[in-house]
């Protein structure tokens, strides 16, 4: 279950995101492209993942008409080391998808307004509660006024535990957006959480089915969101 990957404050209370949604999980074919882009750098990889990260958002059901399309920030010392964040990189491939598949779906990629106030140490290697606390207050939002009232989908390559999307999303709603919606290219099983975060960390050194991660849509009757992990 995808609560045995959280720490405990975050499974006793419903994230600041609505919905969270992944393409599949991270593993096989899906884990080797996601390495080649961040890690060997072969950006045209990002087209294609965006395809399929664009099939995965136009199928949530209340996706809202216009929104606010933003990618997660890198720490200036990765986006330089890279030359490209490639969070973005999925973000603009799947509105070139979005517009031509839905024409009357309005998003626009928002740049510049989301970002890192602090340093943070890697995410990798770091249990679910380390990275909570590691991400604490480490985004902000410049222009309050760019994004107050608005629908925001909040783009990133893999869902892990969901601390960074939990950070990246408080820190909009704090700005004033009325609800975060975030998507991702692949998201970790529980069995594999641990294994992938010291995947990533040896790597920063040197086609699955749709899965919804969260769901907090409230109950037509004003119940609470309801949690789902997809799991296969």
């Amino acid at each position: 279950m995808l609560d045995e990957l959280l720490c405990r404050p975050c499974r006793l209370t419903d994230p600041p995101f609505r919905r969270a949604v992944a393409h599949g999980v991270y593993r096989g074919n899906l884990r080797a492209l996601l390495h080649l882009l961040k890690y060997q750098g072969l950006t045209p990889i990002a087209d294609r993942l965006g395809v399929l990260l664009a099939e995965r958002i136009l199928a949530i059901p209340d996706l809202p008409q216009e929104l606010v399309v933003m990618a997660v920030p890198l720490s200036r010392k990765k986006r330089l080391a890279r030359n490209f964040n490639q969070a973005e990189l999925l973000a603009r491939a799947a509105i070139r998808v979005m517009r031509r598949r839905r024409p009357e779906l309005k998003a626009r990629l928002l740049t510049g307004v989301l970002g890192r106030q602090r340093s943070t140490e890697s995410q990798a290697g770091l249990t679910p509660h380390q990275r909570r606390a590691n991400l604490r207050g480490a985004f902000f939002v410049s222009r309050k006024e760019a994004v107050a009232g608005r629908e925001v989908l909040l783009i990133d390559d893999i869902y892990t535990t969901g601390a960074t999307a939990r950070a990246c999303s408080q820190a909009l709603r704090r700005a004033g957006v009325e609800n975060v919606w975030v998507a991702t290219v692949a998201r970790a099983q529980k069995e594999e959480t641990q294994r992938m975060l010291a995947e990533m960390d040896d790597a920063e050194d040197s086609a699955e089915s749709e899965v919804a991660l969260w769901d907090n849509v409230p109950a037509a009757a004003g119940g609470q969101g309801s949690a789902g992990t997809g799991e296969r």
